[in-house]
């Protein structure tokens, strides 16, 4: 187990289920991953669940707004990132063409945000920090592991990110043919950009994240008996790992990620 204290600027530091069936959700993940449903009350008749794993913040989700389900927003993943000013960050994201959907705006005393959008369609949120330094928690079953990001323009879009957060895009050099970029931030590799030929066609660009499982099968077996549906069943990427795509039975689509050592690690 990895306990997290703060996340460094660029990293993925926040994971925020939005969905029609808060309620619902709430009891298929808490038995998919063993998190643990904490409520904080939000207004007259709505609440936030924090998602705790071992005590500290895995996860959250939240009702999707009258509004945002008026505009066709469907139930959703959404991926946060660490900044040291949110107002910045959403001026740097304008100046490099991507579209500021919410102004930065403070959470209570927990922090502050802003909703971007990059120049190829994709939202993300960046976030920064005041007495929430984000996920707590790290490399176990049921904790935030990887990002994909499906685009249709993955040069444009490494461009942006790497202007925005400082990120290294790079190409696998033992797999070239794939055309696969892995994002690298600081030290650590946190996710990728798979190349736009392996794009559902129609499918909106967007972030997919990755949630630790130690056992891919056996999770997704398990997520498909408690309603969910497959859209990639367990497959092995050699001296990778074991994923698959799923989506919650109101329709987020996730990804489960088992690691497996390379021969002789």
């Amino acid at each position: 187990m990895s306990h997290i204290d703060s996340h460094p600027p660029g990293s993925f530091c926040w994971i925020e289920l939005g969905t029609t069936d808060q309620s619902a959700a709430k009891a298929f993940y808490q038995s998919l991953f063993g998190w643990t449903p904490a409520d904080m009350p939000m207004r007259p008749g709505d609440f936030y669940t924090i998602f705790k794993l071992e005590g500290r913040d895995a996860a959250a989700a939240y009702t999707l707004l009258p509004e945002q389900r008026s505009q066709g927003v469907p139930p959703h993943w959404m991926l946060y990132i660490m900044v040291g000013s949110a107002d910045d960050a959403a001026k740097r994201a304008a100046d490099l063409g991507g579209t500021v959907l919410k102004d930065a705006f403070d959470v209570f005393t927990a922090g502050r945000m802003a909703v971007l959008q990059d120049l190829t369609g994709a939202v993300f949120c960046v976030w920064e920090p005041k007495e929430n330094k984000g996920t707590g928690i790290a490399h176990v079953d049921g904790t935030l592991c990887w990002a994909d990001l499906s685009t249709p323009d993955p040069q444009r879009a490494g461009k942006f990110y790497s202007d925005l957060f400082g990120w290294q895009i790079m190409s696998d050099d033992k797999d070239p043919e794939h055309n696969y970029l892995h994002i690298k931030n600081g030290e650590h590799f946190i996710g990728g950009i798979p190349p736009a030929s392996h794009r559902q066609p129609g499918t909106p660009p967007h972030w997919l994240p990755y949630f630790n499982a130690s056992n891919c099968d056996a999770v997704a077996d398990k997520a498909k008996a408690l309603g969910a549906k497959t859209y990639l069943p367990p497959m092995t990427m050699e001296n990778v790992g074991r994923f698959a795509v799923l989506a919650d039975p109101q329709g987020a689509v996730f990804a489960l990620f088992q690691h497996m050592p390379r021969p002789g690690k």
